[in-house]
């Protein structure tokens, strides 16, 4: 039988640490479906359409089968519909830990079929969130340590669509 994993996120935009959790995501299962999302208490700074098309040229070369899908529903419907057996969450620091542990513990509730496996981010990576990165970026900072080469160009070039702020 596949074991058939799904990784949920918004990805806005995907961090070299979302792509540490991906490449051993990968490992964990036959198959990795990664769900974009739209979350409604995030503003996105890209459409679902430019994550997607973001996230599969990320992960175009990492080892494993992996498959980008768009979903908009309570994730275990979505797990469900993907036939997965696992979500894969990614942890940074105590604080994603009490929040994951609440989700899996709910997630549990609604489907107790489908297992939730927490991998920590790799030390360097903790730190990073796509929050801050695109804050980091609308203030005219580096963000070069946090995101691949082509994503840090999406991110400056949609900076420069909305404008910098402080200068």
């Amino acid at each position: 039988m596949e074991r058939i994993g799904v990784y949920p996120g918004t990805f806005d935009p995907i961090t070299l640490g979302h792509m540490d959790i991906i490449r051993r995501g990968a490992k964990l299962v036959d198959r990795l479906v990664i769900g974009v999302t739209t979350n409604p208490s995030k503003s996105p700074m890209f459409s679902l359409d430019e994550r997607m098309a973001m996230v599969r040229r990320e992960v175009a070369d990492v080892a494993g089968t992996i498959e980008v899908v768009a979903f908009d529903a309570l994730l275990m419907k979505f797990a469900r519909s993907q036939k997965a057996s696992v979500i894969v969450r990614g942890l940074r620091a105590v604080a994603d830990f009490e929040y994951e542990y609440q989700m899996a513990g709910m997630n549990q509730q609604l489907d107790a079929e489908i297992e939730t496996v927490f991998l920590m981010a790799d030390v360097a990576l903790q730190p990073i969130a796509s929050k801050l990165v695109k804050e980091i970026a609308i203030y005219g900072g580096d963000i070069h340590k946090f995101v691949a080469p082509a994503v840090e160009k999406d991110v400056r070039a949609r900076v420069e669509q909305i404008g910098r702020k402080g200068d």
